[in-house]
């Protein structure tokens, strides 16, 4: 047995009895490498990864590649949900290596911890091959290797730290909400909303009118754009993408949940993987949706996704499970599609009809017959079909409760039952928070900055649906310790990892793709703490994360979420306080789409509501139709 045993994420115990002599990453690997000068292979995946089931069957527990691995390299697994980190250090470095990335990583490295070869997926003749040829130079020509993992380190550390230059000739007053001396080592400062407007147009430019979404297949859903399409003036492309989604292939239409992409450009037919990051943010999504338009249809969705969240990926002490597989029984897809006889066999004579509604269509490269379900309605006949799916073999369930994620979670509750009237969801969203005292990001793996950043959004979102001030609270201490242990020392925006002695550099990630990242959801939160709070280092702090941003002056469509804290910053947020019985407002707040609205409450015997503006604040009101006429120039989307 390797040492992966005793681990708590499932990728990798899914190795524990690989013949291969697994370490995690740890100081006990490193060391090991150290002290025999041997590489190290790394080996980096997640649970869910097809392809890294792939390659563990057919390289990892084989025998003959294990015996290589063992007698010439360190192996080290790693999880790259549990360590986001790691991940981007070496992916970087995949990518400069190779032009191109993916899971499963394979990267080999010197004891330093440097990158001298990497790869994705090998089969197994291949990688046989290059183990034995990667011994062979490492035997004869250490140097040499070591001399190109140095160059390779050189090249990307860059990339990885996102370094900056000082700059030159600042006038005093830069921003009102930053001085010159704050301003100290950046180049350039947001201070217009030109990002917002070349975002938008970038966007513009690559949307598809026939399908919705953005450039051709495969498509992601990649929920940052729909948030910052509707504060920017692109609601029109959000809410008719959102619409054919919902309707493809690419929405569990039995069970709820949105699977992980559509390898089509119709979102017709998907990867069929699940990750509970997707569900969270597309709850939110399609609630801003319904907002916005007082569509039922997107009200619906976004409820069918929560109820798929807490009926298959709640564990039982209330977190939330990472993601389910896209295989079952071996067969990518196997647990969702459908025969047109089984259809039959469940519905009888209903068939057709629901059939001709849901559009079921051949999936080209499998069995014929197979189809995915898409279309709408039909709620009667989705529920017998459930409830015969529920029989079949269910794809593997990763069990990994990851912090960052279930702050997504807890947001999408929170905002699911204040604007969904559904208690439950915030049932839910309490007692998920209320477990959380010492942060880690699973498991054993150290928090990072997205742990923090992402669970201290959610306790904001849940203060403001119940107004229990201890998540207020809470979200004041998880962001102190962001400014005081992932603050870069050179100034800038935030880093990934606090300390953290193996990591070969400490790296830092604006880029927002299938998740935010951690900086742009670490500027908005410190936005909207400090309308809350009226603590001004928040806001200092915030302008600091968006001066430092590098992408949202050269590629600004690459931090949609970044956008969003920008047009918070340029724009003028309102802070409502309720005092006393906060119902008699909540119908105002809650139905309509006010993405610049703060709200707090104070005890209190009469029910009052008083609007701010930075902070110049109106007289209080008592009736809610003058609050609703206060709040108008900023409701509604673009």
């Amino acid at each position: 047995m390797n040492r992966l045993a005793h681990e708590s994420s499932p990728y990798l115990l899914q190795h524990a009895h690989n013949p291969v002599d697994w370490f995690p990453w740890g100081d006990e690997a490193i060391a090991k490498a150290r002290r025999e000068n041997k590489p190290i292979f790394l080996s980096i995946g997640y649970s869910t990864c097809h392809w890294c089931h792939v390659m563990e069957r057919e390289s990892f527990e084989n025998t003959a590649i294990a015996d290589l691995l063992n007698a010439h390299f360190v192996p080290i697994k790693v999880d790259r949900e549990e360590r986001p980190d790691l991940d981007h250090i070496y992916m970087t470095a995949v990518q400069a290596m190779t032009g191109s990335g993916g899971w499963p990583m394979s990267v080999w490295l010197t004891p330093e911890l440097k990158p001298f070869y990497c790869g994705t997926y090998f089969p197994p003749w291949q990688f046989a091959t290059l183990l034995e040829r990667i011994h062979a130079i490492w035997s004869d020509s250490p140097d040499r290797v070591v001399e190109q993992a140095d160059a390779v380190f050189t090249a990307i550390a860059p990339s990885v730290r996102c370094s900056r230059e000082p700059a030159r000739g600042l006038p005093e007053e830069t921003h009102p909400h930053i001085g010159r001396e704050q301003a100290c080592g950046y180049k350039t400062l947001p201070d217009d909303d030109a990002p917002l407007r070349i975002g938008l147009a970038r966007f513009r430019e690559a949307f598809d009118p026939q399908h919705g979404g953005f450039g051709g297949a495969p498509k992601f859903p990649r929920p940052v754009v729909f948030n910052f399409l509707f504060r920017a003036g692109g609601a029109d492309m959000a809410l008719f993408t959102l619409r054919k989604m919902a309707e493809g292939g690419l929405f569990d239409h039995l069970g709820g949940g949105f699977h992980r992409y559509s390898v089509d450009d119709r979102w017709l037919v998907p990867h069929f993987e699940k990750m509970l990051y997707d569900q969270a943010q597309l709850v939110v999504t399609y609630i801003e949706a319904y907002q916005i338009t007082g569509d039922e249809f997107f009200a619906d969705i976004a409820r069918r996704t929560c109820d798929y969240v807490l009926g298959d990926l709640t564990s039982p002490d209330g977190g939330f499970y990472s993601a389910e597989d896209a295989d079952s029984e071996g067969v990518e897809g196997k647990f969702y599609v459908w025969t047109h006889a089984e259809i039959e066999a469940v519905l009888g004579d209903r068939a057709d009809a629901f059939g001709r509604s849901y559009g079921v269509k051949r999936v080209g490269n499998w069995e014929y017959g197979l189809n995915i379900l898409h279309g709408t309605g039909f709620p009667e006949e989705r529920a017998a079909l459930l409830a015969v799916r529920n029989q079949r073999v269910r794809p593997h369930r990763d069990e990994k409760i990851i912090t960052a994620w279930n702050g997504l979670m807890i947001s999408a509750l929170a905002k699911a039952a204040r604007v969904l009237d559904q208690p439950q969801y915030l049932a839910a969203a309490q007692r998920v928070a209320g477990r959380y005292g010492k942060i880690v990001r699973s498991g054993h793996a150290p928090a990072v900055l997205d742990d923090y950043a992402f669970l201290a959004t959610g306790l904001v979102d849940l203060y403001e649906t119940d107004f229990d001030p201890r998540w207020l609270t809470k979200a004041e201490e998880l962001t102190d310790t962001i400014l005081r242990d992932f603050a870069d020392p050179d100034g800038g925006f935030f880093m990934t990892t606090g300390a953290d002695a193996s990591v070969i550099v400490r790296p830092k990630e604006e880029y927002d793709g299938a998740e935010p990242s951690g900086n742009s959801m670490a500027a908005l939160l410190l936005l909207r703490l400090a309308e809350l709070t009226g603590r001004v280092e928040y806001g200092d702090a915030a302008w600091r994360t968006l001066v430092g941003s590098t992408l949202l002056r050269s590629a600004p469509q690459a931090v949609p979420q970044m956008l969003c804290a920008l047009d918070w910053a340029l724009g003028e947020p309102k802070l409502v306080t309720l005092t006393g019985p906060p119902e008699r407002f909540l119908p105002v707040l809650r139905k309509q789409f006010l993405p610049m609205v703060s709200v707090r409450h104070w005890p209190g015997a009469d029910a009052t509501a008083q609007v701010c503006v930075r902070g110049a604040c109106q007289l209080p009101v008592s009736d809610p139709e003058e609050l609703k006429t206060a709040l108008e120039p900023i409701s509604g989307a673009g």
